[in-house]
């Protein structure tokens, strides 16, 4: 049985950007592979954030993007609940880490996420119970960069 995996933004943006490289092409393998194996996971934080990054920065019409939703939404979606935000809150004190990260690493957590994938946080780190991986580290030491 597959561990499940909870995607952060910046890789369903990746997926989608043209100008990405193979940021774009390490995402779409990722997302693929959560999707087909039915272990990806996802919050309502996260689709509200990829709606208006790939909206405002990407330049996807409105109508593309609130399709990707539907489809994006296919995978489990952790509805964001006062509890989580509550212990983001208490995560952000005890790590250091911005509230709206710890809000996503709360969100794993809650579902018994084994990963988190992400370039938001340091790549190994164990959060909650949640190992944070980096997909994009590799990459990033070539001189591809962060997400715009």
């Amino acid at each position: 049985m597959s561990l499940r995996v909870f995607l952060d933004t910046n890789v369903l943006v990746y997926a989608d950007d043209l100008d990405a490289g193979n940021k774009r092409r390490v995402a779409r393998e990722i997302l693929r592979d959560a999707m087909a194996s039915r272990t990806g996971v996802i919050s309502t934080q996260v689709l509200r954030e990829y709606y208006t990054v790939t909206t405002r920065k990407l330049g996807t019409s409105a109508e593309v993007a609130r399709r990707k939703v539907e489809l994006l939404a296919t995978m489990d979606v952790v509805r964001i609940e006062v509890p989580h935000i509550l212990a983001a809150i208490d995560l952000t004190r005890l790590h250091s880490v911005s509230f709206w990260d710890a809000l996503i690493v709360r969100c794993a957590a809650s579902v018994r996420c084994a990963r988190l994938v992400t370039e938001d946080l340091q790549h190994g780190q164990i959060l909650d119970g949640v190992r944070i991986e980096n997909p994009f580290a590799a990459l990033e030491e070539e001189g591809a960069g962060p997400l715009r």
